[in-house]
């Protein structure tokens, strides 16, 4: 059963020193062609699935990049291939602080798109610029004024920790003007330097200056706190929302239920196969013509793979993996398959068991890469 999808649209007008996503510079790109070949490849995804979809996202790159009728021929073809009816929870758009102008914002609204998702960062312009993001702190007070005035109630704000030259001291100041803005959701990520981003070629020439690892937990331990103090609950490793207002499609992902894929680049989750689309946009173009899909690989997810992606999505989640779900899918029990990895991990502090979930601990929370690893053991 497909119930989510995820349409990658891959133009920036700039791209930012941290980003490893695919995506290109939007000036002489085929965009109104992808655009088609995009509603053209959800024209052939039907014959997968009868179910209504539940949850949209419209992620990138840039989806704001592109122009205001762009974006409205996105969204009509969304509506035409998409969206049967009126079972769709979530309808979540990223966006770039500064390139959310009114008109596109009212066709955002006007196609029934109810969640904006806003890269923010940080509220220090010269971090900012050190990161390689364009817009400034005013552009998001602007951003969001707009899209309050338009009627949009549901935003989501990112932010960074982690960064070059990035303090304690600023860190906590971005925390805390955030909280003036009244978001419904925040999500909190750690700098992770990528293959073929400016940030990884300076690091291999010596010239990138991070903050201390222990420094880098710190910022997430305050995170942790300071969101809790203002009523956002984490509810999962880097999320934190307003009761009621968790992103209904990323926990599709942590789910580990199955989703649609479309655009160049994009991964799916599709009858048990694990798929990947291919990433230039003229060679997603070229296939899309030929036969309505652009898989550059399809992954059979095996029985083991996937109980092992059950634990290491499932354990993102602050609620943990539910072990009467975890039996429902795999008829057999966590513990006759992982005990004594979680009697180790007990052990340490890391994981708690009881009687209907397996979460990690706060320490867990801190080391969640080594609680994950101890689960691949299977395959």
């Amino acid at each position: 059963m497909i119930e989510s999808a995820y349409i990658h649209i891959p133009f920036c007008h700039h791209i930012c020193h941290y980003c490893d996503f695919n995506k290109v510079f939007f000036k002489q790109q085929p965009v109104d062609e992808y655009i088609e070949m995009v509603i053209k490849e959800m024209h052939a995804a039907k014959h997968h699935s009868r179910e209504p979809l539940k949850t949209i996202f419209i992620g990138g790159g840039t989806p704001t990049a592109l122009t205001t009728k762009q974006l409205d021929r996105l969204l009509e073809g969304i509506h035409q291939e998409l969206i049967m009816s009126n079972q769709l929870i979530e309808f979540a758009v990223e966006a770039n602080p500064g390139e959310l102008t009114f008109d596109k914002l009212k066709v955002l609204k006007n196609a029934g798109v109810n969640r904006l998702s806003i890269g923010v960062q940080s509220f220090n312009d010269e971090l900012l610029q050190r990161i390689g993001r364009v817009h400034r702190k005013e552009d998001v007070f602007r951003t969001i004024d707009a899209a309050e005035k338009i009627g949009f109630d549901n935003m989501s704000i990112d932010l960074m920790y982690g960064l070059p030259g990035q303090s304690i001291a600023d860190f906590k100041s971005s925390l805390e003007t955030a909280f003036t803005l009244n978001m419904k959701h925040f999500s909190a990520y750690s700098l992770i330097v990528e293959p073929k981003t400016v940030f990884y070629n300076l690091m291999q020439k010596g010239k990138l200056s991070l903050p201390p690892q222990e420094q880098e937990a710190q910022m997430y331990e305050i995170s942790m706190e300071e969101m809790d103090k203002h009523g956002y609950k984490q509810y999962e490793i880097s999320n934190y929302a307003k009761p009621g207002f968790e992103s209904h499609h990323n926990l599709t992902y942590w789910n580990n239920e199955h989703y649609y894929g479309f655009g160049a680049g994009a991964h799916g989750y599709i009858d048990g196969n694990r798929t990947s689309n291919i990433g230039p946009i003229k060679k997603y173009i070229e296939q899309i013509k030929q036969s309505g899909q652009a898989y550059q690989s399809m992954h059979k997810v095996t029985l083991e793979e996937k109980i092992e992606e059950e634990m290491f999505l499932g354990l993102r989640k602050i609620a943990g993996v539910d072990k009467a779900i975890f039996y429902k899918k795999y008829g057999t029990k966590i513990e006759d398959i992982f005990g004594e990895q979680m009697m180790k991990l007990e052990k340490q502090g890391l994981i708690s068991n009881s009687e209907n979930a397996v979460k990690l601990t706060h320490n867990g929370k801190l080391l969640g890469n080594e609680v994950f690893q101890e689960f691949l053991s299977l395959s």
